[in-house]
C-alpha cells in the first residue's frame, strides 16, 4: 500500500504540474508535449485504480490521436501568437469576470456537497468483483447489453459529425481537375484513343 500511495501522490503531482505547464507555457508545441505528459500520468493514476482498460484508451486515443494530431497542426499551421495576444488585455476584464462567478460557482457546489450513505445502492450497474471478472470484460458486458442501443446512437451522431465537417470544408476549386469516378465507368472503347509514346518523349 505504501509503493501505491506514493506513486498516486508521484503521478498526481506531476499531472497538475504539466497541466499547469499546458496554460502557462509561451510556445505551443511545448504546450502539446506536456499535454501529452499529463495523459501519460493519468492514465498510470488510473491503473492504479484498477481501470486498465480507461488507461489504455487514454493513451491510445488522446495521446496516439488528439495530441499527437494537435501538434502535427500547431507546427504545420506556423500560426503567429504573437498577433493573437495583442488584443487580449481588451477582453481581460471580461474573462476575469466570467472566471470569477466560476469560482464562487464552484466554492459554492464543493461547500455543498454531501455525500449520501445510501448512495451506492442506487447504481444502476455495479463493477462486478476483480476475481470474477476483469474490468475490460465488465465494461464490455455492460456497454455491449445495457447501453448497446446509446452506443450505437452515439456512434451514428459522431459518424453524421464527422460526414458533415468534411462536407462543410470541402471547397472545389475553378480549374482544377479531379477524378469523376462515374464518368470514368460509363467511358466506352470509342472514345479511348491509344498513343504511342517514344522513350524520353511526352504527349
Amino acid at each position: 500500500m505504501i509503493i501505491a500511495s506514493l506513486f498516486f501522490y508521484l503521478f498526481a503531482a506531476i499531472t497538475v504540474a504539466a497541466a499547469f505547464m499546458v496554460i502557462s507555457a509561451r510556445n505551443p508545441v511545448h504546450s502539446v508535449l506536456f499535454l501529452i505528459l499529463a495523459f501519460f500520468n493519468s492514465a498510470g493514476l488510473f491503473v492504479l485504480l484498477g481501470a486498465e482498460f480507461v488507461a489504455m484508451i487514454l493513451v491510445i486515443v488522446y495521446v496516439g490521436a488528439v495530441a499527437v494530431l494537435f501538434l502535427f497542426v500547431v507546427m504545420m499551421l506556423d500560426i503567429d501568437f504573437s498577433e493573437l495576444r495583442e488584443g487580449m488585455l481588451q477582453y481581460l476584464p471580461i474573462g476575469v469576470t466570467i472566471g470569477a462567478i466560476l469560482l464562487i460557482e464552484l466554492f459554492m457546489v464543493f461547500g455543498s456537497w454531501v455525500i449520501a450513505p445510501e448512495t451506492a445502492g442506487f447504481a444502476a450497474s455495479p463493477t462486478p468483483p476483480i476475481d470474477r471478472i476483469t474490468n475490460t470484460e465488465a465494461i464490455g458486458q455492460l456497454l455491449y447489453t445495457k447501453y448497446v442501443y446509446l452506443f450505437q446512437a452515439a456512434g451514428m451522431v459522431l459518424l453524421i459529425a464527422m460526414i458533415g465537417a468534411i462536407v462543410l470544408t470541402l471547397r472545389h476549386k475553378e480549374g482544377v481537375k479531379r477524378q469523376v469516378v462515374a464518368d470514368q465507368v460509363a467511358r466506352t472503347p470509342a472514345g479511348v484513343q491509344l498513343k504511342d509514346v517514344k522513350p524520353g518523349q511526352g504527349l
